[in-house]
């Protein structure tokens, strides 16, 4: 069984690839030129040189393989140039798996997000079903990955094209190597970094247990379906106060309104716009934590038999592995 995985360099896509290679499976990977290969380097893969805007690239990655795995994204919640984000989230999405269902690839499992999906204002777990639109996705990421998820839908009716969606919600672990958002929360928290926090939720999971679901929705899932990957819905200040406990400091004792850090992160965004750099807080950022992101795995545990271990065993290697690996 030749299976292609793409993102395999980043975090979660690193996490597949280690999951399959482990199963025996016939791996190849798709990379970016000039990607970091680190996530690669103890793995014995076939890796071919492409892009997802580069469609003659991809003929090469798709031919001969029974299954692919589209993990790769450009996840970032603020971007300079927001266009490339789309680019690469949206139309590297379709020209991907046009090539693969062309060259007869028999399944394509799909990484969307729990980001495309609609929350319940009430604080309870949405679902696969919970309503939502373009209208309600805050910032570029969310918006390209809920419209990546639309156009896969459309090739699914329109093309034929044998694809399962999948939607994890917020991975952690070890080989976060970026690090994501996620990952430098972590890191802030253990570090003394993080002197105040904000009133908001997240479903935090294992990044090898959505690596299992993955295959699982390879194995089970149905064409055309989508099934939340997720894991324990804990809020920030219980992520946090965990972290600090685990590494022997004191959690920070001040929780910010929303609207206070609105100008703050403006400010931040404007002197970024000069830099280049990442700013510590975006407005998106902002506005989003003003939800209670908590999801369900009802589906997928039903119909895949997916599991999730207790989120704060992901916590727990995750800052493990930032240690070891001597994260600053």
């Amino acid at each position: 069984m030749k299976v292609l995985i793409t993102g395999a360099t980043g975090f979660l896509g690193s996490a597949v690839l280690r999951l399959l290679v482990n199963e025996g499976y016939n791996v190849r990977v798709l990379v970016r030129e000039n990607a970091n290969m680190r996530n690669l380097e103890k793995f014995d893969i076939e890796v071919i040189r492409g892009d997802l805007q580069n469609t003659d690239s991809l003929k090469p990655a798709v031919h001969s393989c029974d299954q692919l795995f589209h993990v790769a994204a450009d996840y970032r919640l603020w971007v300079p140039n927001p266009e490339q984000m789309y680019k690469t989230n949206i139309d590297g999405t379709r020209n991907l798996i046009m090539a693969a269902t062309n060259a007869g690839v028999e399944k394509i499992v799909y990484t969307s997000s729990v980001a495309t999906l609609g929350i319940n204002e009430d604080g309870t777990p949405a679902d696969e079903i919970t309503p939502s639109s373009l209208e309600d996705m805050i910032g570029t990421y969310k918006r390209s990955k809920f419209l990546a998820e639309q156009t896969v839908k459309g090739l699914i009716t329109k093309k034929s094209c044998p694809v399962t969606i999948v939607n994890p919600s917020t991975p952690v672990g070890p080989y976060d190597i970026k690090p994501t958002p996620t990952g430098k929360i972590i890191l802030d928290t253990i570090r003394n970094r993080m002197p105040a926090y904000v009133e908001t939720g997240l479903n935090i999971v294992h990044v090898d247990d959505v690596a299992q679901g993955h295959l699982l929705a390879m194995e089970k899932g149905e064409i055309g379906e989508r099934y939340i990957l997720g894991g324990d819905d804990m809020s920030l200040e219980s992520i946090i106060s965990y972290l600090c406990n685990s590494e022997n400091i004191n959690p920070p004792k001040i929780k910010l309104p929303h609207n206070f850090i609105l100008p703050i992160a403006w400010i931040m965004e404007c002197i970024a716009k000069f830099t280049g750099n990442e700013p510590l807080a975006t407005i998106d950022g902002v506005r989003m934590s003003k939800k209670m992101m908590y999801f369900s795995s009802k589906k997928a545990r039903r119909k895949l038999g997916y599991y999730s271990r207790p989120a704060t065993e992901g916590l727990k290697d995750a800052l493990e592995w930032f240690n070891k690996e001597k994260y600053q």
